[in-house]
């Protein structure tokens, strides 16, 4: 049996981080919710507010645990690819922060009357050697039957309190980095829909944040998140609003990987990418772009790139932070 025999991507209806609850309904649940403070009143160093990449407890002056927890449906139809994807992503939520991943566990939903079990090892394997070359345990974890396939991890990792990278700590006269091309969701709607194998894609979506995230902490950078089913303009606005700042993104300086803009204007967007720029239009200025241009702004990432308050080698200035205005984003 071949993996390429199943077209993964045929038995869920969203894929990868486009198949997230859109982001004004997200809000709106997270809005309900109250962080309560058990033990020390300052041992919760990033919560609920701010809607940050992942949780971090303080354990001691020198350490701080990083806890997130990320899985989705098939982005790609190959098996193995999909666990290489899944891994990276959910790893990536740790490097956003500044950390380095420690242990993970796995979380399988399968449909097993419909999909060979092999096809699921391979999955997991896929999991494995990402984990592997992040230097980051991967023992046990958590399996449901489940109508539609889903992969990911729950990963634990640590930082120094003082290193931290947050979406809260952005100041006006920052550069803006993007470490990754967009570009991605595109290319991954078109494989949905032809089948055709996007390398770069692939590639993208499998390369760690590490080292991105490594050259952040030692230039002394301390705001970033990652770029991931929000897209670009989504994100940037959550870091810019909870920085208490705005942004302006110069578009022709933003890199996209190679098909994305004839993907686009063929057509290959995923409802996540249009519900993105409903939610972000109010927040972002627009008036000088097309509307292709802003589809690929707000284009779902999968295991996108690292997006830094500052500038570090291999990384893209996209843009700068500024002082508030009417708009969290101007796109120039």
């Amino acid at each position: 049996m071949r993996s390429m025999d199943y077209r993964l991507t045929h038995y869920a209806q969203g894929g990868g981080c486009a198949c997230k609850i859109p982001p004004d309904e997200l809000e709106a649940m997270v809005d309900r919710l109250s962080t309560r403070t058990i033990g020390a009143a300052d041992e919760l160093l990033v919560g609920l507010p701010g809607g940050d990449d992942a949780a971090v407890v303080q354990i001691s002056d020198e350490s701080a645990l990083i806890l997130t927890t990320d899985f989705f449906t098939p982005v790609v139809d190959d098996a193995y690819d999909w666990g290489r994807i899944a891994a990276a992503n959910a790893l990536s939520d740790v490097y956003a922060m500044g950390g380095r991943p420690s242990v993970a566990v796995n979380l399988l939903g399968w449909p097993r009357d419909v999909l060979p079990t092999e096809l699921a090892a391979a999955v997991l394997r896929g999991g494995m050697d990402v984990c592997t070359a992040a230097g980051c345990h991967l023992a046990g974890g958590h399996s449901v039957a489940d109508p539609e396939p889903k992969y990911g991890l729950a990963v634990t990792g640590f930082a120094a309190p003082d290193t931290l990278l947050r979406n809260d700590t952005g100041r006006a006269g920052q550069p803006l980095s993007l470490s990754k091309p967009l570009g991605i969701g595109v290319l991954n709607t078109h494989h949905k829909s032809t089948g055709y194998r996007h390398q770069p894609a692939i590639d993208a979506m499998t390369r760690l944040n590490a080292d991105a995230a490594r050259a952040a902490v030692t230039a002394g950078h301390r705001c970033a998140t990652d770029v991931t089913g929000f897209g670009l303009l989504g994100h940037l606005h959550k870091l810019a609003r909870a920085s208490g700042v705005s942004a302006i993104v110069d578009a022709a300086a933003v890199p996209y990987l190679d098909g994305a803009r004839d993907a686009v204007r063929s057509g290959y967007v995923s409802g996540g990418t249009r519900r993105n720029l409903e939610w972000v239009r109010p927040h972002v200025d627009l008036t000088t772009v097309s509307n292709d241009d802003a589809l690929l702004l707000a284009d779902a990432q999968t295991s996108g790139g690292l997006l830094i308050a500052g500038e570090i080698p291999g990384a893209t200035v996209i843009g700068e932070l500024v002082d508030a205005a009417e708009h969290t984003v101007r796109v120039s």
